[in-house]
């Protein structure tokens, strides 16, 4: 039996809210930072905007749904490939659904992926959806995760 290989990933996050007061109060700093990983460009973070957080940025928990997302499509585009399915166009829209408790604790209760696909005249509809089925025994990010995800794919035939 082959053993199974170890990934390492590596970030880093710098904090970028100090107006110069530090945590001198609750309201005295920002809640942004970057995070920046080797040779990749920085992404600038805040919190939530619930929380306190700029609305522009990326926050931990649109990061999390979006890895979610992008890790399901490249395994879907990956066994596609490997099944003979030609698939010409895919997007998604997912939606996560947390919770804050009153203490302010919060999670994840399940992510919905909603991909939108196009495959191409010829290619095998009924495998298109059975694939959906498989990417939960491969997807990293998915198999890493407490709450449920599930899958809600529309699939069309191009031209």
């Amino acid at each position: 039996m082959a053993l199974a290989k170890k990934h390492e990933y590596t970030a880093a996050i710098r904090w970028t809210g100090n107006r110069g007061e530090g945590t001198r109060g609750y309201k005295a700093y920002d809640r942004s930072w970057n995070v920046a990983t080797p040779d990749k460009q920085v992404i600038h973070c805040s919190n939530d905007p619930l929380l306190g957080g700029d609305a522009a940025r990326h926050n931990p928990e649109d990061l999390l749904l979006a890895s979610l997302s992008s890790c399901h499509m490249l395994w879907y585009l990956h066994l596609c490939a490997v099944a003979g399915v030609v698939v010409e166009a895919y997007r998604d829209e997912p939606l996560g659904i947390g919770e804050v408790a009153p203490d302010g604790s919060g999670r994840f209760l399940s992510a919905t992926l909603r991909p939108k696909i196009r495959i191409s005249a010829g290619s095998d509809w009924r495998k298109a959806h059975e694939i959906h089925g498989e990417i939960h025994k491969y997807c990293f990010i998915a198999r890493s995760v407490s709450f449920p995800v599930t899958c809600e794919p529309e699939i069309e035939i191009g031209s």
